[in-house]
């Protein structure tokens, strides 16, 4: 069941189009539901479907179709890292290879604390900052070094 944080939340979103096309926030709504809950279960998805009035399936296609959505448990903080062209070309691999083995995981993995789950991300639209990553799909951090990432880790500890 929606929490009455998530459902005022979508109400606002809900503002931002006619009344006649509710499924219009639901991006908006799968997002505010993901950050209450930390992920996506099947559950999550049909209530945001059943409020906006859209059939599940339409919800479940825009879930399945973005890789911003969680549609099982992350740690605390989903490190997304892009490894399109722009960051492949200026060592993204580099920045890869140091993650997994600082974290002792690899993609779609979680660390046994349940702290860290490491994600290969699409493009960020940030080339000119490459190679970077996301922490929890909101914090960028761009021109990265193997330095830079142990930072961004120890400030997350």
């Amino acid at each position: 069941m929606l929490s009455p944080q998530a459902i005022e939340k979508i109400d606002y979103e809900l503002t931002k189009y006619p009344a006649d096309q509710r499924q219009a926030a639901v991006m908006s709504a799968l997002r505010i539901v993901q950050t209450e809950r930390g992920w996506l279960s099947n559950e999550s998805i049909s209530e945001v479907a059943q409020y906006l009035g859209m059939p599940e399936i339409a919800a479940m296609e825009v879930a399945t179709f973005y890789n911003m959505y969680d549609l099982s448990p992350v740690g605390k903080y989903k490190i997304t890292v892009c490894t399109n062209i722009s960051c492949m070309l200026r060592d993204s691999d580099v920045i890869v290879d140091h993650l997994k083995s600082k974290l002792g995981v690899g993609f779609n993995e979680v660390t046994p604390d349940g702290k860290f789950c490491l994600k290969e991300g699409e493009c960020m639209g940030c080339c000119g900052g490459a190679p970077l990553l996301h922490v929890n799909n909101t914090q960028m951090h761009e021109f990265l070094t193997t330095e830079k990432v142990d930072a961004i880790l120890e400030e997350l500890k």
